[in-house]
């Protein structure tokens, strides 16, 4: 959904590279590349009109330095980096809010949470998913079934309360205000802290629906009306929010689908338009893709700089973090096995898309093709492939090589071609010699004194980088912040933390610094074998 977006601000910081100085005429078009992009992506015009309006009264007449000092580090900087740095300023200042996600009541008053919405747009799932959220984080909530207009939506959030263990208040044939009402009594009962309340949806804005919403909320006295909006929709997803924000005080919007093909317009229409925030998006069909929003992160992803904070969130909900310390010492020692790599790959699968995640990486969008499309299909047929190995083979892929045989058999077995078997045990050869070097250079590097210090200081890749990746600069990037840590003595999440600020400038055939490297590795040596 990034793609429209990025693109436009990608060439506006291609166009004001070099230049020394930002004028009304150097930056016009710079800012029309950013216009489109983001009218081609359904951002209300206003507030387009205003963005630029804002960027351009920021970096306007003001001459670029060519050289900042930061934490004793001197850091180039140019025209395009002010321009990207204010364009990202905006854009969090658009999209941010005040104060918590939810507004707790005091205790022991339960919290209560009205979901409203137009039918259609997600609002009973993302009622569910909020629970589950809400659950995860310590609270206990109740759902309220108070959508009696559709059919099928009060057997439809009990079927959710039942996969989420979590109780469901309904009264069958009773009225919407009565069943909220009656929910707060039944919530103390149980001793429940919030009740969600999910409300009824129209196909459109009615008399009607606003006037029994409105006396739900002043009957529960709810501290939050979140309104569920489909991305998808565009503008009128903003037009829709304020209509209901002008009757209801709006305290929140959750936008739903956000991980399709939406162009994410509305996210950054929403707030500046109706004065109710995103507070919550969904990013996924599963009960547990509900994700607080976090502006600097859109806004980074928006500027093709990638989330490594998203990432990181996403990884640590799937994986143990010392499991994976181990792993990745494991892999750097050359240890790295099939059956590693089958388990990397499910790690990855519960992570969610493959090209959400491959866009939260800060060096993706500079190092591919615009328009590329990760094959999401890929990790199913590396499962498959895998999954057909015996147990031997996984731990000894070398038998392969001995026993041609052994190709046709998990190729047949997996339903996929012995060329797609022998390509996927060459990228694993490739990974695990690589990461097998890495760690056989780490182990030199530290050896050498000051090396470790330098690297926890962030500064060895000005000295040291890895070799024979020049042609692929997103994995000699990972491959030269995986050195960098391992060397430190520090883990693979604190490497993809590096990443944030995305790679560095390389010089493919930098002679000086090959030759400094080899002259390192050679010390080394020698003092290994005294």
């Amino acid at each position: 959904m990034f793609e429209t977006l990025t693109k436009g601000f990608r060439a506006a910081r291609n166009r004001l590279a070099g230049l020394t100085e930002l004028t009304e005429e150097n930056l016009e078009p710079a800012l029309r590349d950013v216009r489109l992009s983001l009218l081609e992506a359904d951002v209300e015009f206003g507030v387009v009109k205003r963005f630029l309006g804002r960027v351009k009264e920021s970096v306007i007449g003001e001459t670029i330095t060519n050289e900042v000092e930061a934490k004793g580090k001197k850091l180039k900087i140019g025209p395009a980096e002010r321009f990207i740095k204010a364009c990202q300023d905006e854009l969090v200042g658009m999209m941010k809010s005040e104060g918590p996600a939810i507004i707790h009541a005091k205790a022991p008053q339960p919290t209560g949470i009205m979901m409203v919405g137009l039918q259609g747009s997600g609002k009973t799932t993302t009622t569910g998913k909020l629970a589950r959220l809400l659950e995860s984080q310590g609270k206990k909530p109740l759902l309220v079934a108070a959508d009696v207009q559709r059919p099928g939506a009060i057997e439809q959030l009990k079927v959710l309360g039942e996969r989420l263990s979590i109780p469901v208040f309904s009264i069958p044939g009773g009225r919407p205000v009565d069943i909220c009402t009656k929910a707060i009594d039944h919530a103390r009962k149980l001793k429940r802290d919030v009740i969600i309340y999910d409300t009824a949806g129209r196909l459109a804005v009615d008399e009607p629906l606003m006037v029994e919403l409105q006396q739900i909320k002043t009957n529960t006295k709810a501290e939050n009306v979140f309104m569920v909006v489909d991305a998808m929709i565009g503008q009128d997803a903003v037009k829709t929010a304020a209509a209901f924000h002008e009757r209801l005080g709006l305290t929140g919007v959750v936008m739903t689908k956000l991980d399709g093909d939406a162009r994410g317009g509305a996210a950054l229409s929403i707030r500046e338009v109706t004065g109710a925030p995103v507070k919550f998006v969904g990013m996924g069909e599963g009960l547990d893709k509900l994700e607080e929003f976090r502006p600097e992160g859109m806004a980074s992803r928006i500027l093709g700089f990638g989330d490594v904070v998203g990432l990181m969130k996403d990884f640590e909900g799937v994986v143990d973090q010392n499991k994976a310390e181990q792993d990745a010492k494991r892999m750097l020692e050359g240890r790295f096995t099939l059956h590693d790599f089958l388990e990397q790959i499910r790690m990855l699968q519960k992570m969610g898309p493959l090209q959400d995640l491959f866009e939260k990486l800060p060096f993706f969008a500079d190092s591919v093709p615009e328009g590329f499309q990760v094959d999401e299909k890929e990790l199913k047929r590396a499962e498959a492939i895998v999954s057909s190995m015996t147990k031997r083979e996984r731990v000894e892929p070398e038998l392969f090589a001995k026993d041609k045989g052994r190709i046709l058999r998990v190729a047949k077995g997996s339903g996929r071609t012995d060329k797609e078997v022998v390509d996927l045990l060459q990228r694993f050869s490739f990974m695990k010699q690589m990461m097998g070097d890495i760690g056989q250079q780490a182990g030199l590097l530290q050896r050498l004194p000051g090396m470790k210090q330098m690297a926890m200081s962030k500064r060895l890749n000005e000295m040291v980088r890895t070799t024979g990746l020049e042609a692929n600069p997103m994995m000699s990037s990972l491959a030269d912040q995986l050195l960098e840590a391992a060397v430190a003595g520090e883990g693979p999440m604190a490497a993809m933390m590096r990443g944030a600020a995305g790679p560095k400038a390389i010089k493919p055939g930098d002679k000086t610094k090959k030759k400094h490297l080899r002259k390192l590795q050679k010390q080394a040596r020698k003092k290994s074998r005294k």
